[in-house]
């Protein structure tokens, strides 16, 4: 029986982090979007709530990295949103809402519940700190297959019905989470032609 283990990172960590970025990210995804040592100590500092790395039989498998927002729900990037990867100033500590900034899982050791404890321990910090909602910008990498055919507001509602299958999105629909709107020229992503889907889970 594999031991699923979440925890927050720390420096420590750094390593191990990249590594899995590394394999869960590679070409075409932008390699200067994988974390930086001064990211991350960053991240330890501010927010440390929000760092989470998982581990399955102590062996590092995914990690998760979320910041405080007070949701308005304007259109955004992710430079915007996390302050180029640092959350220095993006980070609001008397922020309503949890938003997550990136999660990565190896590869290798996928379908074993890692994702999905993330997001379990996530949905346990908006209890804990009593916030309204997580929220996140979902990357929709099968768009790229029909964006000749159709709008990216119809692929989303198409993968909503069930008529469509995207792996990142039709994850985050699993995990509850509902999309709210549609964001241009969020992060530099080709798959996706560089949108993102907004998503929210209520508390």
């Amino acid at each position: 029986m594999n031991k699923v283990t979440v925890r927050p990172y720390t420096i420590d960590d750094y390593d191990a982090l990249l590594s899995i970025q590394k394999e869960a990210f590679p070409p075409p995804f932008p390699s200067d979007l994988w974390w930086l040592p001064e990211q991350i100590q960053s991240h330890v500092e501010i927010f440390p709530e929000g760092g989470l790395i998982v581990e399955v039989n102590g062996v590092p498998a995914g990690s998760a990295t979320s910041l405080l927002v007070q949701f308005d729900g304007s259109n955004h990037t992710w430079e915007e949103v996390s302050d180029s990867g640092y959350i220095r100033r993006s980070h609001q500590p008397d922020g309503d809402s949890l938003y997550g900034i990136d999660l990565c899982v190896r590869p290798s050791m996928r379908g074993q519940g890692i994702a999905q404890a993330l997001y379990e321990a996530r949905k346990q910090t908006v209890r804990n700190l009593n916030l309204t909602r997580f929220i996140a910008a979902c990357r929709i990498p099968g768009y790229h297959h029909h964006a000749e055919q159709q709008t990216v507001q119809d692929y989303v509602h198409a993968v909503q019905a069930g008529t469509l299958k995207d792996q990142v999105l039709c994850f985050m629909l699993k995990q509850g989470l509902t999309p709210l709107s549609i964001l241009p020229n969020y992060v530099d992503d080709e798959e996706s032609l560089n949108y993102a889907v907004l998503v929210e889970w209520l508390r």
